[in-house]
């Protein structure tokens, strides 16, 4: 088992590992909760949903644990089953069996690019002050889901965003973990984030803040309302507004799974000469993982960028991966415990986190103006516009205008040529 997932050579143990990822599944755990109030609302039942949601998370974090040995997290992703369910389903009133229908035809195409390495080949073909500017702007979203969960940072119709009620119980909590977490990592703590979790959960327990489960065991719900009803509506993707929905699948799946890979082989020390290794059989297991979420009825999985609260804790390899996936298998017979790990309890986490990643920017060669103008569009572009994949598209494309602007347009990689394009193509004729 060590030699298999390299514990020598990525300096880690049994222990850290296991930390790292019981970590990361307790920062990704919401999405068993929040994943199937969101899709329901397409009239999917709620209790398959719950254990589609479980499964394609423990299918898809031990294909990538054991076929990459990378120290990552897949489930269902956030931001396409808001897709899914408000523009596709009710805003396109296109049944929910024909939208995952798409989602299937979608992890298709995934797994041919990624059978024929073209996604490996784009990963590899982005240039390192981008690939930097990639990861710092996914540590400044990931800090700003936290603020926000929080509720340190909260809406405002007159300035978009504001600062939230720092009176409130939800919000002093999580200031509180915050303030344990940066304690003990300042201590040298390597479990800090884990143990600070811990520790805030048992505070909002003691003061009422966070109800206690009212019982530890329940049933694992059935996965006949949803398994395989996709294969009776494959006939109905054939349209202009399906082939649309399932680029919209392809698009922000594929570059929220490329950010996630760049900013987790960064931070933890993984890329090498500015590409990342086993790279193909990441995308591959990514892949695989959205076909079988489809087929058990969720929408398009992803690699959670929440992974790197377990690579913050000492996570390097897929044996990460292999905790995170056992404790997805606990989460189906415990769900009434999953109800403590509420968002005040992951959001001081997710700020630390955060901030490590957002040590990348200084890596980024600040002193040229061709590169600094499209790092700094991916970076704060991430948050603002809630998107990873968004971010991605607009450096992707302004870098190649730089560039070629600069006279330096041999320094720039083909392909960034042709996403270029097709970035330009997607923002006029399909958002």
């Amino acid at each position: 088992m060590r030699n298999y997932f390299q514990f020598s050579e990525r300096g880690t143990s049994f222990k850290q590992e296991s930390a790292a990822g019981i970590t990361t599944f307790l920062s990704m755990a919401y999405i068993l909760v929040v994943n199937p109030v969101i899709l329901s609302q397409t009239g999917m039942d709620k209790g398959a949903l719950f254990t589609a949601t479980a499964l394609s998370a423990i299918i898809g974090s031990l294909l990538i644990g054991v076929m990459a040995n990378f120290p990552i997290g897949i489930a269902p992703s956030m931001g396409i089953n808001a897709f899914f369910t408000f523009s596709v389903c009710i805003g396109m009133k296109i049944p929910w069996e024909t939208a995952l229908a798409g989602v299937f035809v979608a992890g298709l195409l995934f797994m041919i690019l990624s059978i024929l390495k073209i996604r490996e080949k784009i990963i590899n073909a982005i240039p390192a002050d981008l690939k930097h500017a990639i990861a710092a702007g996914i540590g400044f979203f990931v800090a700003f889901m936290g603020l926000k969960n929080a509720g340190i940072i909260t809406a405002n119709e007159a300035t978009f965003v504001a600062i939230g009620n720092l009176k409130s119980a939800p919000t002093v909590l999580a200031i509180v973990g915050f303030i344990i977490m940066i304690f003990l990592l300042n201590k040298g703590i390597k479990g800090g984030i884990f143990y600070g979790m811990v520790l805030t959960t048992i505070l909002g327990m003691i003061f009422g803040i966070i109800t206690p489960p009212d019982k530890i065991i329940g049933s694992i719900p059935s996965l006949e309302p949803t398994f395989g009803l996709l294969f009776g509506h494959l006939d109905e993707i054939f349209s202009i507004k399906m082939l649309a929905v399932i680029f919209t699948f392809l698009f922000v799946a594929f570059f929220d799974t490329t950010g996630a890979l760049i900013a987790i082989a960064s931070q933890a020390g993984l890329m090498k000469d500015n590409q990342i290794p086993n790279a193909g059989k990441a995308l591959l297991a990514d892949s695989l993982s959205g076909i079988v979420g489809s087929v058990l009825g969720t929408s398009t999985t992803a690699s959670f960028v929440e992974s790197t609260a377990g690579i913050a804790v000492g996570g390097r390899t897929g044996f990460t991966s292999i905790i995170i996936a056992a404790c997805f298998t606990i989460s189906l017979f415990f769900s009434p415990v999953l109800a403590v790990v509420t968002p005040e309890v992951t959001a001081p986490a997710l700020i630390i986190v955060g901030a490590m990643m957002a040590t990348e920017i200084s890596k980024i060669n600040w002193s040229n103006f061709a590169i600094v103008i499209p790092c700094f569009v991916t970076i704060i572009t991430m948050p603002l516009t809630y998107s990873i994949a968004t971010g991605i598209a607009l450096g992707f494309i302004l870098y190649p205008i730089t560039m070629l602007a600069t006279k330096k347009t041999l320094e720039v990689h083909p392909i960034m040529y042709v996403l270029c394009a097709i970035f330009i193509g997607y923002f006029v004729y399909v958002i």
